[in-house]
């Protein structure tokens, strides 16, 4: 059987991954991370949060979707310890990126490395379109 996909790749590795695979009305988007235009990743987990929920958004609005569109979100993060005690400030960004209507499914897991050193968070995500 075949399945029709309407792949989005952008970005420096866009041979190599996909952002973005969308089948029927769901849309699975690819692992994001908080790094920088200049490629460095940010300068703590609050601002690779805020830099992940950047790039997730940038995805969405390619399918003219929002953040109400998520259905369900795993974030992988190297450091459980650094997370829990910053927890107020990355747990307040995710609230900004829902409007405060966080209605997703969330599994969050420590992983022993991420895909580039410095990275510290990487958040995957499914939405309904």
């Amino acid at each position: 059987m075949d399945i029709s996909k309407d792949v989005y790749s952008a970005g420096p590795f866009k041979n190599i991954f996909s952002q973005a695979v969308k089948v029927d009305n769901t849309l699975y988007i690819s692992g994001q991370v908080g790094i920088k235009a200049d490629g460095t990743p940010g300068a703590d987990i609050v601002e690779q949060t805020q830099l992940a929920y950047a790039n997730i958004q940038k995805v969405l609005a390619k399918y003219n979707a929002n953040a109400q569109n998520i259905v369900d979100e795993t974030w992988f993060t190297t450091d459980m310890k650094n997370l829990m005690k910053q927890s107020d400030a990355v747990f307040a960004t995710r609230g900004e990126f829902y409007e405060g209507k966080a209605e997703v499914c969330q599994t969050l897991v420590e992983v022993s490395a991420l895909v580039m050193p410095g990275l510290l968070l990487e958040i995957k995500c499914v939405a309904k379109l």
